[in-house]
This record gives C-alpha cells, sequence and structure tokens, in this order.
C-alpha cells in the first residue's frame, strides 16, 4: 500500500526587517499570546479575590451607606451571621445573592471554603447580622487568615451599636475599653466586673434585656457608684437613653415590667475610693480560691494579698470550663490584672 504523501506548502515570504529589530532599537512589547503570558499562565497565577468587611444597619434600614449596598450587590458570595436575616435584607434591596453562614459556633469550618473562594478570585462580602462586623460578632478568624495570605480586606464603615451609644451616653468617649457581652452567669459576671474596676476611663458592654437588672446589680457591687448610661433599640422606633448612676440605673430598670429590646451599657471611670468600698462590700469567700497556678497555664505567680488569691482562684476555675468569647475576654483582663498586682501596680 502506497503512503500517503502529505502536501508540500510553499513557506510564506517575510519582510526581514519587520522579523528582527534593527540593531540598537528596542524590541517591540511582549503580547499576552507572548511566551511571558504562557509561563504566568502555567504557574497558574490569577486576580486575588477581595474580602469585604460590610457594615449593616442597626435597626434603621436607611442607615446603610450606599457604598455598603453596592459591595453587596457586586459580591459573588455573602458569609453572614444568620441566612435569614440576611436574606432579607438583601431582598429589600432587589437582589439575591449565595448567603453561607458564619457564626462563632462554625467559623474555624468554614475557613478552607471561602478561603478557597478567595484565592479563585472571588469577592466575599462579610456581613453579621446588624453593626459592623467582629465586634462582638464573628469575622475576626476570616480576616486574620484572609490578611495572612495576602488577599485584600476592604472595610466598608458604617453603623455600630457599642459607638452610637457612646457618643449619646455623656460619658467621655476616649480613651475607652469595649469588653463585648457580659457573662451570662453571675458568678463570673461578677468577676468580669472586678476585672475592670480598676480601669480609669470609660466601659462599653453588651448585655441582653432579661439579664440587664442582674447585671446592673453585679456592676454597682464590684465597681461602686459610677456614672452610666444604657441605650435601648438605638436607631429604631423606641429609641431610647437611661442617663444615671449605677445604683439610679439599677433602680430604674428594676421598676418597668419587662425589658425588650437590644442594649448597650456604658460606664464611666469610678474613683478609687468608690472601688475600695465595692471591694470591702464583697462578701468574703464568694469565689472559690481552688486551683494552682499550673492550671492557670504555668505563667501566673502565687499572689501575696487576698485579692489576688481570689482572682487566682477564679482564673484556675475558668480554665476548666469551656468559655465564650466574652469570658474568653474577661479571663486576659483577669490574668492581666493579676499579673499586675503581684507586680505590686494595683
Amino acid at each position: 500500500m502506497n503512503a500517503r504523501r502529505r502536501p508540500v506548502r510553499s513557506p510564506r515570504l517575510r519582510n526581514k526587517t519587520a522579523a528582527r529589530p534593527a540593531t540598537g532599537a528596542a524590541a517591540p512589547p511582549e503580547t499576552p499570546s507572548d511566551a511571558t503570558a504562557s509561563t504566568d499562565d502555567s504557574r497558574g497565577d490569577r486576580p486575588r479575590g477581595r474580602l469585604l468587611v460590610v457594615a449593616t444597619p442597626i435597626g434603621n434600614l436607611g442607615d446603610l451607606a450606599p457604598r455598603a449596598r453596592d459591595a453587596l450587590a457586586a459580591a459573588d458570595l455573602v458569609a453572614c451571621e444568620d441566612t435569614r436575616r440576611t436574606g432579607q435584607l438583601l431582598a429589600g434591596l432587589g437582589f439575591k445573592k449565595p448567603l453561607l453562614s458564619l457564626h462563632e459556633h462554625n467559623e474555624r469550618q468554614r475557613l478552607p471554603r471561602l478561603l478557597a473562594a478567595l484565592d479563585a478570585g472571588s469577592v466575599v462580602a462579610l456581613a453579621s447580622d446588624a453593626g459592623t462586623p467582629l465586634l462582638s460578632d464573628p469575622g475576626f478568624l476570616l480576616v486574620r487568615a484572609a490578611a495572612a495570605r495576602g488577599i485584600a480586606v476592604e472595610p466598608l464603615p458604617g453603623p455600630s451599636a457599642l459607638l452610637a451609644a457612646l457618643v449619646v451616653s455623656g460619658l467621655p468617649p476616649y480613651p475607652f475599653t469595649f469588653a463585648g457581652f457580659v457573662p451570662p452567669r453571675s458568678g463570673r459576671r461578677r468577676a468580669f466586673y472586678r476585672a475592670w474596676a480598676a480601669l480609669a476611663h470609660t466601659l462599653v458592654v453588651f448585655e441582653s434585656p432579661h439579664r440587664l437588672v442582674a447585671s446592673l446589680g453585679d456592676a454597682v457591687a464590684e465597681l461602686g457608684d459610677r456614672p452610666a448610661a444604657v441605650a435601648r433599640e438605638l436607631t429604631k422606633l423606641h429609641e431610647e437613653v437611661v442617663r444615671a448612676p449605677l445604683s439610679e440605673q439599677l433602680r430604674i430598670w428594676r421598676e418597668r415590667p419587662s425589658v425588650k429590646g437590644e442594649l448597650v451599657v456604658v460606664i464611666g471611670a469610678g474613683d478609687e475610693a468608690g472601688a475600695a468600698r465595692a471591694g470591702e462590700a464583697r462578701p468574703a469567700g464568694e469565689v472559690g480560691e481552688t486551683g494552682t497556678a499550673g492550671e492557670a497555664g504555668g505563667a501566673v505567680d502565687q499572689p501575696t494579698s487576698s485579692e489576688g488569691r481570689r482572682l487566682l482562684g477564679e482564673i484556675n476555675q475558668a480554665y476548666k470550663e469551656p468559655l465564650d468569647s466574652s469570658e474568653q475576654a474577661w479571663l486576659k483582663a483577669a490574668r492581666r490584672r493579676h499579673r499586675a498586682l503581684v507586680q505590686g501596680q494595683w
């Protein structure tokens, strides 16, 4: 059988002057089809995604910034605390987006999926139920991981319950400390306030309505009678700000048949005498003093004062139980205060 012969094509004439630059002349710029571009493709280089940290309204939908709306509209994926609430927000804005739940119980498990989306070039918007993400809301682990990978993290500023309460409280706005949610259980709540007793500036905390009265009672016992403001339902129809000392706040809210809505408590700095009186009023042996320095991670020295020994017992006890985010914040503050006690700074 005869082999099939391939047709022979005559070579095209080439303009040699165009094909090869003259001596001393610069080479023409390379185009995306050049070898350099193919080398980049072989490395798998792609545009990196962006993580948009979007503040959403804390009550009044009119507070949503135009940039925040545009960011949500441009996102390929929205990571949010509650998909139902964020879905309602997006529906009110007139569009729908893929939603992925991201809350304190699953944030670590969601990281691989979200980081993979960002690595692939997706725009991911991070939103909480209300206000600015990360402030007693999920998102910190995601922001930290994205920043560590060189992914652009962009803030879309807007509503914040803690800042709104601070600026209407009538108390010194700076410096201030935001300590998140007060622990729900009485023993840790007392220890939480006790850890901040020596704070010389304004303290801002979140509290739930059904625990407000008990929380104010513990605050008076541990901090003394300090100036305070309780902000309720900020930016909503029944917005209310009550400005009064802690003891008066306790009376006002105790007399109400019920307390409803979102609450922010702002507490001013107290004088040293008031804090000392509050400490003296504390029942002896109120909190267990069991435990050793080794149970506290091996980094806590033995205290010399009764207050230091009591604080050490609380720290050691805290390591034996699971802690939520607010209790972890208390634990860090308690360890700092304990170290200062040992060093004689308090």
